[in-house]
Protein backbone atom coordinates (compact mmCIF):
# COMPACT_ATOMS: atom_id res chain seq x y z
CA UNK A 1 0.00 0.00 0.00
CA UNK A 2 1.38 3.41 -0.99
CA UNK A 3 2.15 6.15 1.59
CA UNK A 4 -0.66 8.27 0.11
CA UNK A 5 -3.12 5.44 0.62
CA UNK A 6 -1.87 4.94 4.16
CA UNK A 7 -2.35 8.64 4.85
CA UNK A 8 -5.88 8.61 3.48
CA UNK A 9 -6.71 5.48 5.47
CA UNK A 10 -5.37 6.93 8.68
CA UNK A 11 -7.33 10.14 8.14
CA UNK A 12 -10.56 8.23 7.54
CA UNK A 13 -9.96 5.94 10.50
CA UNK A 14 -9.10 8.89 12.72
CA UNK A 15 -12.26 10.74 11.79
CA UNK A 16 -14.31 7.59 12.19
CA UNK A 17 -12.89 6.96 15.63
CA UNK A 18 -14.06 10.47 16.51
CA UNK A 19 -17.63 9.36 15.95
CA UNK A 20 -17.60 7.08 18.98
CA UNK A 21 -15.18 4.50 17.48
CA UNK A 22 -17.39 3.27 14.68
CA UNK A 23 -17.29 -0.50 14.07
CA UNK A 24 -15.20 -2.10 11.31
CA UNK A 25 -18.00 -2.13 8.70
CA UNK A 26 -18.32 1.66 9.09
CA UNK A 27 -14.65 2.46 8.47
CA UNK A 28 -15.26 2.75 4.72
CA UNK A 29 -17.30 5.90 5.43
CA UNK A 30 -18.16 8.14 8.36
CA UNK A 31 -21.83 7.32 7.79
CA UNK A 32 -21.45 3.56 8.17
CA UNK A 33 -22.43 3.39 4.48
CA UNK A 34 -21.71 5.32 1.29
CA UNK A 35 -24.63 7.64 0.38
CA UNK A 36 -26.18 6.56 -2.92
CA UNK A 37 -25.37 9.14 -5.58
CA UNK A 38 -28.62 9.04 -7.55
CA UNK A 39 -30.72 9.29 -4.40
CA UNK A 40 -28.81 12.41 -3.34
CA UNK A 41 -29.34 13.95 -6.80
CA UNK A 42 -33.04 13.08 -6.65
CA UNK A 43 -33.51 14.80 -3.27
CA UNK A 44 -31.51 17.87 -4.35
CA UNK A 45 -33.75 18.17 -7.43
CA UNK A 46 -36.98 17.73 -5.46
CA UNK A 47 -35.99 20.24 -2.79
CA UNK A 48 -34.84 22.71 -5.46
CA UNK A 49 -38.16 22.50 -7.31
CA UNK A 50 -40.18 22.94 -4.11
CA UNK A 51 -37.98 25.82 -2.90
CA UNK A 52 -38.24 27.70 -6.19
CA UNK A 53 -42.01 27.24 -6.08
CA UNK A 54 -42.12 28.59 -2.51
CA UNK A 55 -40.09 31.65 -3.51
CA UNK A 56 -42.34 32.34 -6.53
CA UNK A 57 -45.51 31.76 -4.50
CA UNK A 58 -44.31 34.03 -1.68
CA UNK A 59 -43.58 36.83 -4.15
CA UNK A 60 -46.90 36.39 -5.98
CA UNK A 61 -49.01 36.32 -2.79
CA UNK A 62 -46.78 38.86 -0.96
CA UNK A 63 -46.61 36.56 2.06
CA UNK A 64 -42.97 37.46 2.66
CA UNK A 65 -42.66 35.42 5.87
CA UNK A 66 -42.71 32.28 3.70
CA UNK A 67 -39.25 33.23 2.40
CA UNK A 68 -37.82 33.00 5.93
CA UNK A 69 -39.69 29.78 6.72
CA UNK A 70 -40.54 27.36 3.90
CA UNK A 71 -38.00 28.68 1.38
CA UNK A 72 -35.23 28.82 4.00
CA UNK A 73 -35.96 25.22 5.00
CA UNK A 74 -35.65 24.16 1.36
CA UNK A 75 -32.31 25.93 0.91
CA UNK A 76 -30.92 24.23 4.04
CA UNK A 77 -32.09 20.83 2.77
CA UNK A 78 -30.43 21.46 -0.60
CA UNK A 79 -27.16 22.22 1.21
CA UNK A 80 -27.49 19.08 3.34
CA UNK A 81 -28.19 16.77 0.42
CA UNK A 82 -25.44 18.42 -1.65
CA UNK A 83 -23.06 17.51 1.17
CA UNK A 84 -24.31 13.92 1.05
CA UNK A 85 -23.76 13.89 -2.72
CA UNK A 86 -20.20 15.08 -2.06
CA UNK A 87 -19.83 12.21 0.42
CA UNK A 88 -21.03 9.72 -2.20
CA UNK A 89 -18.02 10.77 -4.29
CA UNK A 90 -15.56 11.20 -1.39
CA UNK A 91 -16.92 8.93 1.37
CA UNK A 92 -13.99 9.57 3.73
CA UNK A 93 -14.06 13.36 3.45
CA UNK A 94 -14.83 14.98 6.79
CA UNK A 95 -16.27 18.37 5.72
CA UNK A 96 -19.35 17.13 3.84
CA UNK A 97 -20.16 14.74 6.69
CA UNK A 98 -20.08 17.59 9.20
CA UNK A 99 -22.04 19.86 6.85
CA UNK A 100 -24.91 17.40 6.39
CA UNK A 101 -25.11 16.67 10.13
CA UNK A 102 -25.95 20.29 10.89
CA UNK A 103 -28.08 21.24 7.88
CA UNK A 104 -30.35 18.18 7.74
CA UNK A 105 -31.06 18.34 11.48
CA UNK A 106 -31.85 22.09 11.43
CA UNK A 107 -33.58 22.46 8.04
CA UNK A 108 -37.17 21.50 9.02
CA UNK A 109 -37.29 24.01 11.89
CA UNK A 110 -38.29 27.05 9.75
CA UNK A 111 -40.88 24.91 7.95
CA UNK A 112 -42.50 24.05 11.27
CA UNK A 113 -42.68 27.77 12.09
CA UNK A 114 -44.74 28.31 8.92
CA UNK A 115 -47.33 25.82 10.20
CA UNK A 116 -47.62 27.72 13.49
CA UNK A 117 -48.27 31.01 11.65
CA UNK A 118 -50.90 29.46 9.37
CA UNK A 119 -52.76 27.88 12.28
CA UNK A 120 -52.91 31.27 13.99
CA UNK A 121 -54.54 32.74 10.89
CA UNK A 122 -57.11 29.93 10.71
CA UNK A 123 -58.00 30.48 14.37
CA UNK A 124 -58.58 34.19 13.68
CA UNK A 125 -61.01 33.32 10.91
CA UNK A 126 -62.97 30.55 12.59
CA UNK A 127 -63.22 32.14 16.03
CA UNK A 128 -60.66 32.59 18.78
CA UNK A 129 -63.21 31.61 21.43
CA UNK A 130 -62.74 27.95 20.40
CA UNK A 131 -59.01 28.04 21.09
CA UNK A 132 -57.18 27.80 24.40
CA UNK A 133 -54.69 30.38 23.13
CA UNK A 134 -55.26 33.56 21.17
CA UNK A 135 -54.05 33.35 17.57
CA UNK A 136 -51.22 35.78 18.30
CA UNK A 137 -49.96 33.61 21.16
CA UNK A 138 -49.80 30.54 18.93
CA UNK A 139 -47.30 32.35 16.73
CA UNK A 140 -45.35 33.84 19.65
CA UNK A 141 -45.15 30.72 21.86
CA UNK A 142 -44.58 28.04 19.25
CA UNK A 143 -42.22 30.09 17.08
CA UNK A 144 -40.23 30.85 20.25
CA UNK A 145 -40.09 27.11 20.97
CA UNK A 146 -38.94 26.59 17.39
CA UNK A 147 -36.12 29.11 17.84
CA UNK A 148 -35.04 27.50 21.13
CA UNK A 149 -35.00 24.06 19.47
CA UNK A 150 -33.00 25.51 16.57
CA UNK A 151 -30.39 27.05 18.88
CA UNK A 152 -30.02 23.89 20.99
CA UNK A 153 -29.65 21.69 17.91
CA UNK A 154 -27.16 24.14 16.37
CA UNK A 155 -25.05 24.16 19.55
CA UNK A 156 -25.12 20.36 19.69
CA UNK A 157 -24.25 20.09 16.00
CA UNK A 158 -21.32 22.48 16.38
CA UNK A 159 -20.06 20.58 19.44
CA UNK A 160 -20.34 17.20 17.67
CA UNK A 161 -18.62 18.58 14.55
CA UNK A 162 -15.75 20.01 16.60
CA UNK A 163 -15.35 16.70 18.41
CA UNK A 164 -15.13 14.77 15.13
CA UNK A 165 -12.59 17.24 13.71
CA UNK A 166 -10.40 16.85 16.80
CA UNK A 167 -10.74 13.06 16.97
CA UNK A 168 -12.79 13.15 20.17
CA UNK A 169 -16.04 11.47 21.17
CA UNK A 170 -19.00 13.18 19.48
CA UNK A 171 -21.61 11.73 21.86
CA UNK A 172 -21.87 14.83 24.14
CA UNK A 173 -22.76 16.99 21.13
CA UNK A 174 -25.16 14.31 19.97
CA UNK A 175 -26.90 14.36 23.36
CA UNK A 176 -27.39 18.14 23.08
CA UNK A 177 -28.84 17.69 19.59
CA UNK A 178 -31.11 14.99 20.96
CA UNK A 179 -32.34 17.40 23.63
CA UNK A 180 -33.20 19.95 20.93
CA UNK A 181 -35.02 17.35 18.84
CA UNK A 182 -37.01 16.10 21.84
CA UNK A 183 -37.97 19.67 22.75
CA UNK A 184 -39.09 20.25 19.16
CA UNK A 185 -41.03 16.97 19.13
CA UNK A 186 -42.87 17.99 22.31
CA UNK A 187 -43.67 21.43 20.84
CA UNK A 188 -45.00 19.91 17.60
CA UNK A 189 -47.06 17.36 19.55
CA UNK A 190 -48.62 20.05 21.77
CA UNK A 191 -49.33 22.18 18.68
CA UNK A 192 -51.12 19.26 16.97
CA UNK A 193 -53.13 18.48 20.11
CA UNK A 194 -54.25 22.10 20.56
CA UNK A 195 -55.10 22.37 16.86
CA UNK A 196 -57.16 19.17 17.05
CA UNK A 197 -58.99 20.39 20.15
CA UNK A 198 -59.71 23.73 18.44
CA UNK A 199 -61.27 22.03 15.42
CA UNK A 200 -63.38 19.70 17.56
CA UNK A 201 -64.64 22.63 19.64
CA UNK A 202 -65.44 24.57 16.47
CA UNK A 203 -67.42 21.71 14.89
CA UNK A 204 -69.28 21.00 18.15
CA UNK A 205 -69.70 24.72 18.91
CA UNK A 206 -68.13 24.30 22.36
CA UNK A 207 -66.16 27.52 22.94
CA UNK A 208 -63.48 27.69 25.61
CA UNK A 209 -64.58 31.24 26.44
CA UNK A 210 -66.97 33.92 25.25
CA UNK A 211 -65.97 35.66 22.05
CA UNK A 212 -64.61 39.15 22.64
CA UNK A 213 -65.77 40.30 19.21
CA UNK A 214 -68.44 39.16 16.83
CA UNK A 215 -67.32 36.06 14.93
CA UNK A 216 -68.15 35.45 11.27
CA UNK A 217 -70.95 32.96 10.51
CA UNK A 218 -69.67 29.38 10.28
CA UNK A 219 -71.00 29.03 6.75
CA UNK A 220 -68.80 31.93 5.66
CA UNK A 221 -65.73 31.24 7.81
CA UNK A 222 -65.28 27.54 7.03
CA UNK A 223 -65.21 27.84 3.26
CA UNK A 224 -63.55 25.45 0.81
CA UNK A 225 -60.20 27.24 1.05
CA UNK A 226 -60.03 26.99 4.84
CA UNK A 227 -61.06 23.32 4.74
CA UNK A 228 -58.29 22.51 2.25
CA UNK A 229 -55.78 24.49 4.30
CA UNK A 230 -56.69 22.54 7.44
CA UNK A 231 -56.26 19.27 5.52
CA UNK A 232 -52.89 20.44 4.20
CA UNK A 233 -51.69 21.47 7.66
CA UNK A 234 -52.76 18.12 9.12
CA UNK A 235 -50.92 16.23 6.37
CA UNK A 236 -47.79 18.35 6.76
CA UNK A 237 -47.93 17.91 10.54
CA UNK A 238 -48.01 14.11 10.20
CA UNK A 239 -44.94 14.13 7.93
CA UNK A 240 -43.01 16.39 10.30
CA UNK A 241 -44.05 14.33 13.34
CA UNK A 242 -42.83 11.10 11.70
CA UNK A 243 -39.49 12.74 10.91
CA UNK A 244 -39.13 14.12 14.46
CA UNK A 245 -39.85 10.71 16.02
CA UNK A 246 -37.29 9.08 13.71
CA UNK A 247 -34.62 11.66 14.54
CA UNK A 248 -35.27 11.24 18.26
CA UNK A 249 -34.85 7.47 18.05
CA UNK A 250 -31.82 7.82 15.76
CA UNK A 251 -29.88 10.14 18.08
CA UNK A 252 -30.92 8.17 21.16
CA UNK A 253 -29.54 5.03 19.49
CA UNK A 254 -26.17 6.80 19.26
CA UNK A 255 -23.53 7.45 16.62
CA UNK A 256 -22.62 3.76 16.45
CA UNK A 257 -26.22 2.53 16.40
CA UNK A 258 -27.86 0.51 13.65
CA UNK A 259 -30.41 3.23 12.88
CA UNK A 260 -27.96 6.02 12.06
CA UNK A 261 -25.85 3.65 9.95
CA UNK A 262 -28.79 2.40 7.85
CA UNK A 263 -29.23 4.61 4.80
CA UNK A 264 -32.78 3.61 3.89
CA UNK A 265 -34.10 4.82 7.26
CA UNK A 266 -32.65 8.28 6.69
CA UNK A 267 -33.82 8.48 3.07
CA UNK A 268 -37.41 7.48 3.87
CA UNK A 269 -38.00 8.81 7.39
CA UNK A 270 -36.08 12.08 7.09
CA UNK A 271 -35.56 13.07 3.45
CA UNK A 272 -38.85 11.80 2.03
CA UNK A 273 -40.91 13.12 4.96
CA UNK A 274 -39.56 16.66 4.57
CA UNK A 275 -39.93 16.56 0.77
CA UNK A 276 -43.58 15.56 1.23
CA UNK A 277 -44.09 18.30 3.85
CA UNK A 278 -42.54 20.92 1.53
CA UNK A 279 -44.66 19.93 -1.47
CA UNK A 280 -47.78 19.69 0.71
CA UNK A 281 -47.34 23.37 1.53
CA UNK A 282 -46.81 24.11 -2.18
CA UNK A 283 -50.09 22.44 -3.16
CA UNK A 284 -52.08 23.57 -0.12
CA UNK A 285 -50.64 27.06 -0.19
CA UNK A 286 -51.90 29.63 2.36
CA UNK A 287 -51.67 32.43 -0.20
CA UNK A 288 -54.10 30.68 -2.55
CA UNK A 289 -56.38 29.04 0.01
CA UNK A 290 -56.54 31.83 2.62
CA UNK A 291 -55.83 34.79 0.36
CA UNK A 292 -52.96 37.12 -0.45
CA UNK A 293 -51.29 39.47 2.03
CA UNK A 294 -54.06 42.13 1.98
CA UNK A 295 -56.64 39.50 3.02
CA UNK A 296 -54.42 38.34 5.90
CA UNK A 297 -53.92 41.90 7.09
CA UNK A 298 -57.67 42.47 7.09
CA UNK A 299 -58.54 39.35 9.10
CA UNK A 300 -57.46 40.46 12.56
CA UNK A 301 -61.03 40.73 13.75
CA UNK A 302 -62.16 37.53 12.08
CA UNK A 303 -64.33 39.39 9.57
CA UNK A 304 -62.66 38.23 6.37
CA UNK A 305 -65.91 37.56 4.58
CA UNK A 306 -67.33 40.95 5.46
CA UNK A 307 -64.13 42.66 4.32
CA UNK A 308 -64.20 40.83 0.99
CA UNK A 309 -67.85 41.74 0.40
CA UNK A 310 -67.13 45.39 1.19
CA UNK A 311 -64.26 45.41 -1.32
CA UNK A 312 -66.47 43.86 -3.99
CA UNK A 313 -69.13 46.53 -3.45
CA UNK A 314 -66.54 49.28 -3.82
CA UNK A 315 -65.31 47.77 -7.09
CA UNK A 316 -68.78 47.54 -8.68
CA UNK A 317 -69.96 50.90 -7.34
CA UNK A 318 -70.52 53.15 -10.40
CA UNK A 319 -69.14 56.64 -10.56
CA UNK A 320 -71.80 59.36 -10.24
CA UNK A 321 -73.06 60.55 -13.63
CA UNK A 322 -73.07 64.27 -13.99
CA UNK A 323 -75.88 65.76 -15.99
CA UNK A 324 -75.12 68.21 -18.74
Amino acid sequence: MSPATNATSSTGAGAASGVSNLPVHARVSLYGYIPTEWICILFITLFAVSTLLHIAQAIYTRLWWLLGTAALAGIAEILGWSARLWSSISPRALNPFLMQITTTILAPTPLIAASFIILGQIIKRLGQQYSRLDAMWYTIIFCSCDIIALVVQAVGGAKASAAVQNGRNADPGGHIMLGGIIFQLIAVSVYLLLATEFLFRYYLDKPVRRAGVASPPKTNALDRGVKLMIFGLALEGIFILIRSIYRTIELHDGWTGRIISTQVYFNVLDGAMIVLAMFTLNFFHPGFLLGKADTWNGSDDGSVSELSEEKKKKKVSPHPITSV
